[in-house]
């Protein structure tokens, strides 16, 4: 069985929401996935998980208060997690076109600088045009969980 850490970064709660549901949608094809609200270092370096990164994007590109301590941890300590295989969805509004979906870009960053391994391409889903995030990202995530290692 696969393990997966879905790490939140939520201001109003959709991100939140969407994680839940794709949780249960993994959990439901027997992948072992927990939702992990205020993300830490230790849900990302967690042994045997994959990691899968659900945020929103707040002001002009920024993370969500509750996932900016991880961010900082990751740009900082510099853990090791050589390998390790993660995924994004992002959350975002595209009429902010110069930071549309900015959260999950500094988030991929910060993975793939420490040498983490992208799998598959990050879902970004649009305000503008999605108004049911959980629904895409569901789809998305169990057709990104098959690609894992």
């Amino acid at each position: 069985m696969k393990k997966i850490v879905i790490c939140v970064g939520t201001v109003y709660g959709a991100a939140l929401e969407t994680a839940e549901a794709v949780q249960k949608a993994l959990n439901d094809k027997e992948y072992e996935a927990r939702v992990a609200q205020n993300p830490t270092l230790e849900d990302i370096t967690e042994a045997d998980s994959a990691a899968l990164i659900c945020t929103s994007t707040t002001g002009s590109g920024d993370l969500p208060d509750n996932i900016a301590p991880l961010y900082t941890a990751l740009t900082t300590q510099f853990p090791n997690i050589v390998g390790k295989p993660f995924g994004l969805i992002t959350l975002g509004d595209s009429s902010y076109f110069d930071s549309y979906c900015g959260a999950g870009e500094q988030m991929e960053h910060a993975m793939t600088e420490l040498a983490a391994v992208k799998v598959g391409e990050e879902l970004k889903i649009d305000a503008m045009e999605t108004t049911d995030p959980a629904e895409e990202a569901v789809a998305w995530a169990l057709e990104w969980a098959q690609q894992l290692p």
